[in-house]
């Protein structure tokens, strides 16, 4: 026995046009997000292809000598043909002290944020050391650290992590800082405790302002590995560096700059998909 007409809880079958009204509804979504990807990624692939045929004419029409400027041929080359003798194993060096370093500049950065939001005084005592800490150049640091720690792992790990933690302490404190008051007025209303204000209101509004910081402190994660492989290593990309330069070997330190900058470029994409996962609705308003 069919149901009768208008029955709560039954919806009455879709017709094939309604079907087929919302397949082509689906399609034109997909094809929108595919063209929009395509158009973020196209400009920057041009770009770089106009620069490589650059940079192959100059070298080519110029005569440029391969140890004062290599071709894009020649780097590949040596990439290629020193990846399996010391460029594999320096990378992975330099990818663990990057990624190491970077998680102990997000823990530090995470705690000093909401020490320095939760407390006016803490605020005023810690935050100008934060900013002063920044004057004093990485490269000075290196070699104390190398004295100190040795040449392991330790003052690598250091260098990332003060390299990298200043952007994301003052992103986050200035998202924990920008939530609307009236979500702050709700919580009282509701009775809320200040740590129930904080991680059920503040922190989560502070969220795209905490990736912005991790994505700005991804580009110095390589540069504060090479530093403190300058100061004291036995391996990493730095360490390559160290030793190619003086032999003129400079298709080899093209080389090792492309692989920092790879790196470089897969932690921010990867941050930027975990900022879509963790908080979607900070990108609705970007076109």
């Amino acid at each position: 026995m069919s149901p009768a007409p208008g029955t709560p809880g039954l919806a009455p079958p879709a017709s094939p046009d309604a079907k087929k009204a919302s397949a082509r509804k689906n399609a034109r979504a997909a094809a929108r997000r595919g063209t929009s990807a395509w158009r973020r990624v196209l400009p920057p692939v041009i770009v770089l292809i106009l620069i490589a045929a650059i940079w192959d004419l100059v070298v080519h029409l110029g005569h440029v000598q391969d140890f004062i400027f290599p071709s894009i041929e020649n780097v590949f080359r040596s990439l290629f043909k020193n990846w399996s003798g010391i460029l594999a194993s320096a990378t992975w060096v330099t990818f663990q002290e990057m990624l190491y370093g970077f998680a102990i500049a997000i823990a530090v950065a995470v705690v000093l944020s909401l020490a320095v939001h939760s407390s006016a005084t803490l605020r005023g005592a810690i935050y100008p050391l934060l900013i002063g800490s920044q004057a004093v150049p990485i490269v000075v640091i290196g070699p104390i650290l190398a004295i100190i720690f040795g040449y392991g792992i330790s003052p690598k790990l250091i260098i990332v992590a003060i390299s990298c933690f200043f952007p994301i302490v003052v992103n986050l404190v200035d998202g924990l800082g920008s939530v609307d008051p009236d979500l702050i007025k709700v919580m009282r209303t509701l009775d809320g405790s200040r740590l129930a204000t904080l991680f059920r209101v503040e922190v989560p509004s502070a969220l795209p302002s905490f990736f912005s910081g991790l994505r700005i402190a991804a580009v110095y994660a390589p540069i504060g590995a090479v530093f403190g492989e300058y100061a004291g290593s036995q391996n990493g990309l730095g360490y390559v560096l160290i030793q190619a330069t003086p032999q003129l070997n400079t298709d080899l330190v093209f080389a090792d700059v492309l692989l920092l900058t790879v790196m470089s470029i897969i932690l921010f994409v990867l941050l930027s998909f975990l900022e879509k996962v963790c908080c979607p609705w900070a990108g609705k308003g970007r076109k």
